[in-house]
């Protein structure tokens, strides 16, 4: 099977454990990585809404740091990409390809030159807020839109061909994003709002926004985002496929699990469980070459193409 995730919060787990990427202790490991033709995993570093100012970007180096150490140290299995014609050449090796993200702006600790540090570090997203209000703009928890500050990031993301990644922004903030956006954009780990009414998900609308700009939605598996009864399980996440789907999404639908992050069914917490969750879908009529799409294709060529 082929995989791409386009998020989880294991990195920040595995630095408070001082643990590498075959830890048994956490939801994301590479301990069945021969399970996989091609792994393309997305590894967040996520800033508290309590952390803001030079903290936030003290934060996010010492993250990003423990990471360097991690693929010095198992350089044979995993490796970071550059830009995203990487990920063919490095999963073709046999390899995990790692992309790096950060989840909320606040890492930039509310100076836009941070975004040029964040791309020489080899940031390819970044989540403009969480669920509280930062220097960027405010998450799901609150009404507010995005800030000067917030607008003026997104044209300087665009700049240096970081993605911008609308999880977690509210309905407002949204659509903001769209006026100010010139490049396609993702939610990496997002559903729809009309499967699981939770305000963290997204609209119908939004989401044909994304479709109709080319973007990425990636389904997340943290349980009171899939189901409205706070159980979200497989059949959950078949619903909001088939929606999606239905809503022309075919080319946009992608893996979001938030590993170590979430509240994850035990039906759906680990990588390995992704590729069961694939042969249920080909037996429920979706055809291959959907399938395919959704696990590791959508997301590879967005990522060829825009990073």
């Amino acid at each position: 099977m082929k995989l791409f995730d386009l998020h989880c919060d294991t990195l920040v787990t595995l630095g408070e454990k001082k643990a590498d990427f075959f830890c048994s202790e956490t939801q994301f490991s590479l301990c069945e990585l021969e399970k996989f033709r091609c792994f393309c995993q997305t590894m967040a570093i996520f800033i508290p809404d309590q952390v803001r100012g030079e903290e936030a970007f003290a934060y996010f180096l010492k993250y990003k740091e423990y990471l360097d150490q991690l693929l010095q140290r198992q350089a044979e299995v995993v490796e970071k990409i550059n830009c995203g014609a990487d990920i063919r050449r490095i999963t073709g090796q046999g390899k995990c390809a790692v992309i790096l993200a950060v989840e909320s702006g606040a890492a930039l600790g509310g100076r836009i030159e941070r975004i040029d540090d964040l791309a020489e570090s080899g940031v390819k997203i970044m989540t403009l807020v969480w669920n509280g209000k930062n220097e960027l703009g405010s998450g799901h928890d609150t009404g507010e839109g995005l800030t000067p500050f917030g607008k003026e990031v997104i044209r300087k993301m665009e700049e240096r061909r970081m993605i911008v990644d609308v999880s977690h922004l509210n309905d407002r903030g949204f659509d903001e994003v769209c006026e100010v956006a010139a490049r396609p954009f993702v939610a990496t780990h997002s559903n729809l709002r009309s499967i699981c009414s939770h305000p963290r998900n997204l609209k119908e609308e939004q989401f044909c926004e994304m479709v109709m700009r080319g973007g990425l939605v990636g389904i997340n598996l943290h349980q009171p985002f899939l189901s409205d009864t706070g159980e979200g399980k497989e059949e959950d996440v078949y619903r909001h496929i088939d929606r999606m789907l239905e809503l022309g999404g075919e080319n946009v639908i992608a893996c979001g699990s938030d590993f170590d992050g979430a509240d994850i069914h035990l039906s759906l917490n680990t990588p390995v469980k992704y590729a069961e969750l694939a042969e249920k879908m080909l037996k429920r009529g979706i055809k291959e070459a959907v399938v395919d799409k959704i696990f590791f294709e959508n997301a590879e060529r967005f990522f060829r193409e825009n990073v």
